[in-house]
């Protein structure tokens, strides 16, 4: 590849979101790990139609297999452009090659064009993990202001750097500016150290923000503000590239879509031509792949025990805040769940669903009120349960990977729960969990594996597969689908109801904020702020809502799943 005349870009140290700026000669910025960067070319991109950043004929190769093969994007003014795809399609690789950031190792062919003054913001899927912990917001946002404020008399720049910040806050939609600047990143919500590190980005004059799964883990509430928030950096002139398989949240937001399947896109287009008409096999298979649940049966007929397994009476659970005492983040005063019942428990981020499956798994200690299972009140504390009831109420949790040790393989973590919980000897264990895991859709040579060598979805399922093991009475999964694109959620969901369909001994507790997996169970839970709003029957709860919240819940959910956003 020629590179003469060539400008390289990378991450910008002084810009904790990603934006890029040229260094110098082609050769004396490119990471060391990375084999043949692209060409990235600046131009003067004056003309209005011209994009903005361009991506020709990306191909990136690690140990000689492509990841990413032959892609090509355009990123306009104004314009959202989706990339959308299961995952491992190659959406995060082609998003931050705009950011010449490409993985270790990687062998990269093709060019990444940026005009002349193409800065690139990217927003990652988790934005905690580029805010400095230590650090006030409004530190992290004057420090990048006062860079834009050097040309000005020095007794002016104080005025005009917090004229930038607050101006930068006001675009990426977060109100009360004074309150917030005076905050550490941890004591903003998940959105809002979104919004900040937009901020950041558009402190520093992007034109182009890539946006990697925004609304990752967001009820339906959340996700509409978040759309919001991007259509209205859009509107400012900005090109937005959206990285998603929310497929909702695309539809509601996107200009042009492209779809990509093992690294090559498939089709592209203008999204309203690709969801009304789309050309490709797999572009349709991805677009029906909506969860459309049988009616479940009654959980009250005859022959369902009339005592539940699982009761909640007056339960109000806390969180501490140091040396200012504690919260209150959950009060219930009754819920209970029936043997072979599927109980959703919906709500906001942050609205206490987690906190509340947590008190039944016994790891939320701070509690009043009980939690009985059979009739017999069940321990606060883990620690403090025996193994039969440690086996009874089996956990898992969002994030599959951090809950195996990455140095064992998947199959022998599996075969610990049934030594541990149920006393059964190694060779019987290991025969037990590789039927399990084989049962759910894993084969046994991928199940030999270190967790790493398996994808998110995978993992999720030996996850499920290990608490099987337990053979326990009560399973909660803790949105366990969040994070997945949509093909992989329909096969788990599509497992969880096989699971409570086959086994009349199975209660099933599924904490998420959408509305959709809540569909599949027989009743549904509604939090709000910490409190218990309302239950019922999924027809009643979704039909027939008596609370405001739910309400606006299901409002906004059926507004983001017909294209409309707001």
């Amino acid at each position: 590849m020629n590179h003469e005349n060539c400008e390289y870009y990378t991450t910008d140290p002084a810009g904790t979101s990603g934006s890029v700026r040229p260094t110098g000669p082609a050769g004396s910025a490119g990471p060391d790990s990375v084999v043949g960067l692209p060409d990235v070319l600046a131009r003067s991109g004056d003309a209005a139609e011209e994009a903005v950043a361009e991506v020709r004929d990306l191909r990136v190769e690690i140990d000689g297999r492509a990841i990413v093969d032959g892609v090509n994007l355009r990123a306009l003014p104004g314009k959202v452009t989706a990339l959308v795809g299961a995952s491992g399609s190659g959406k995060t690789t082609t998003g931050l090659a705009l950011l010449g950031e490409y993985p270790p190792g990687a062998h990269v062919t093709g060019d990444v064009r940026l005009a002349a003054d193409g800065l690139v913001g990217y927003i990652p899927q988790h934005p905690a993990a580029v805010l400095n912990p230590a650090r006030r917001i409004s530190a992290l946002l004057t420090d990048i202001a006062r860079a834009r404020v050097r040309h000005l008399p020095l007794g002016q720049r104080r005025a005009a750097a917090r004229e930038h910040v607050l101006s930068a806050l006001a675009e990426a939609q977060l109100p009360d500016a004074e309150a917030l600047l005076r905050r550490y990143p941890h004591q903003l919500s998940g959105g809002q150290q979104q919004r900040v590190v937009l901020a950041q980005a558009l402190l520093l004059g992007a034109r182009v923000i890539v946006a990697d799964e925004p609304t990752t883990g967001q009820d339906a509430l959340t996700k509409s503000r978040i759309v919001d928030q991007f259509a209205a950096v859009a509107a400012h002139g900005i090109a937005v590239v959206l990285l998603s398989h929310d497929l909702d949240v695309v539809r509601a937001l996107a200009d042009d879509v492209i779809v990509m399947r093992a690294g090559r896109v498939v089709e592209s287009g203008p999204a309203q031509r690709v969801w009304l008409a789309p050309q490709h096999e797999w572009t349709r298979e991805l677009l029906s792949e909506r969860p459309e649940f049988a009616e479940p049966e009654s959980t009250t007929g005859t022959g369902r025990p009339a005592r539940p397994v699982l009761r909640i009476r007056d339960l109000t659970a806390r969180h501490s805040d140091g040396a200012q005492g504690t919260t209150t983040v959950v009060r219930a005063a009754g819920l209970d769940l029936h043997p072979g019942e599927c109980l959703a428990v919906v709500g906001r981020s942050g609205s206490g669903k987690t906190t509340l499956a947590r008190c039944l798994a016994g790891l939320h200690r701070d509690q009043d009120g009980e939690v009985l299972f059979d009739g017999t009140p069940l321990p606060r504390s883990l620690r403090d349960r025996d193994r039969a009831q440690l086996a009874a109420v089996q956990y898992v949790f969002q994030d599959a990977r951090a809950a195996f040790d990455e140095h064992r393989p998947v199959v022998h973590q599996v075969a610990r729960t049934a030594i541990r919980l149920r006393g059964t000897d190694s060779d019987t264990a290991g025969r037990e969990a590789l039927a399990t895991l084989t049962s759910l859709g894993l084969p046994e040579e991928l199940v030999h594996r270190r967790p790493g060598q398996l994808s998110g979805g995978e993992l999720q399922r030996a996850a499920l597969a290990r608490a099987l093991l337990a053979r326990p009475r009560v399973l909660i999964c803790d949105e366990i689908t969040s994070g997945l694109d949509t093909i992989t959620r329909r096969g788990i969901l599509d497992t969880l109801t096989a699971l409570v369909r086959d086994r009349d001994d199975l209660s099933l507790v599924l904490i998420t904020h959408d509305l959709e997996t809540a569909a599949l169970a027989h009743r549904i839970a509604v939090l709000d702020a910490g409190e218990l709003v309302e239950q019922g029957s999924v027809r009643q709860i979704l039909t027939e809502p008596s609370h405001p919240f739910t309400v606006s819940l299901i409002r906004t959910t059926a507004r983001l799943a017909t294209g409309t956003g707001t």
